[in-house]
């Protein structure tokens, strides 16, 4: 493998689907704020996430709906009103 092409600040990341609770250990560049511990006993950076390979439809083959932000809500407020008139 070829030495120092990688960008100083690579170091492995946890990754963590807030929806599932799934983790993964992998290498990365991104900035966190937080840190926790993996299995191996050692403190890594921590990313939260809404969606991984874990939840995500393509990788389970199963429809979920995804709502965060209470768009669902939002958008059957306005349908239910425009039925009405």
């Amino acid at each position: 493998m070829k030495t120092d092409i990688h960008p100083d600040n690579y170091r492995k990341v946890i990754f963590e689907d807030v929806s599932s609770g799934a983790r993964f250990l992998i290498g990365s560049t991104i900035t966190t704020e937080e840190t926790t511990k993996w299995e191996d006993g050692n403190e890594y950076p921590l990313k939260k996430m809404d969606v991984s390979s874990d939840t995500h439809p393509f990788y389970t083959g199963q429809e979920k709906v995804m709502d965060t932000a209470g768009r669902v809500e939002r958008f059957k407020a306005r349908a239910s009103k425009q039925t009405k008139k």
